[in-house]
């Protein structure tokens, strides 16, 4: 299996945090890496990772901020941390609290192959999986995701699944520049694919695999009144993007025949 490094966000993550589950991980899986970014935690968050650390200084890397950045921030700066550092094939990033497993990450990143570059993980309630969330979670969720699909105008049914995985090129192009939105930023990731494989040839470039269990931890650092703000985040995205389309088809159309 190719070698994948995984990033972690983390913001005062200290209560219910994984401990074992990292550790069993690292245990069974020694060739590969995490990543995790202490994005400026106010509770004991960067111990319990300094912990974690010191047990396998091989296979862990720790980034930490005196101030919250945001998770978009947060796994750019990780990402480009693992491709300057580490000797992966492919790179994810995921959750702190594990509500997608390693265990399924690590599965996940066996779909990027035959010209897949990302892959991404989708919560649909399906015989034989475990998919655990709250009513008001699946309902704003499901209104949120369809709207997002709608103006990507792809058939996208999760695109805001904490577990998302890239080959290293891939990962280069999605995480070149800073994003505008700190939480919405897995739109702006699939926007950054269309416009660099065009339309057609991203539908192959990308896999959405439906996962066999997710368990909503129920501690989101998404606070209530930024289901408000994601809104004009969504026109920021969408105005955003559709302007540098059209700049890229008045370049194209401004280019002598004879070039």
């Amino acid at each position: 299996m190719k070698k994948l490094s995984i990033v972690i966000p983390c913001y005062n993550e200290e209560r219910g945090f994984p401990l074992k589950e990292y550790h069993d991980f690292l245990l069974h899986n020694p060739g590969n890496k995490l990543c995790f970014v202490n994005d400026g935690s106010t509770d004991g968050t960067l111990g319990t990772l300094r912990e974690l650390q010191s047990q396998f200084p091989n296979n862990i890397g720790l980034l930490t901020y005196p101030y919250n950045k945001g998770k978009a921030e947060a796994i750019r700066i990780g990402i480009h941390y693992c491709n300057k550092n580490y000797k992966h094939s492919n790179i994810a990033f995921l959750d702190a609290d594990l509500s997608t497993s390693l265990d399924e990450c690590q599965t996940l990143s066996t779909y990027l192959q035959d010209g897949v570059v990302f892959v991404f993980g989708s919560r649909i309630m399906k015989i034989g999986s475990t998919i655990v969330r709250s009513r008001f979670r699946f309902i704003t969720g499901r209104i949120i995701a369809t709207l997002i699909s709608s103006i990507l105008n792809l058939k996208v049914y999760d695109t805001q699944c904490g577990c998302k995985l890239f080959t290293r090129q891939a990962s280069e192009i999605a995480f070149e520049a800073p994003f505008i939105s700190r939480w919405l930023f897995d739109v702006e990731i699939f926007q950054r694919f269309i416009g660099y494989y065009g339309r057609k040839l991203v539908l192959h470039k990308m896999a959405e695999i439906p996962l066999r269990r997710w368990i909503d931890m129920g501690d989101s650092k998404v606070k209530p009144n930024y289901f408000f703000k994601l809104w004009v985040d969504l026109y920021k995205i969408k105005r955003n993007y559709k302007r540098k389309k059209s700049t890229v088809l008045c370049l194209t159309y401004a280019i002598p025949e004879d070039v």
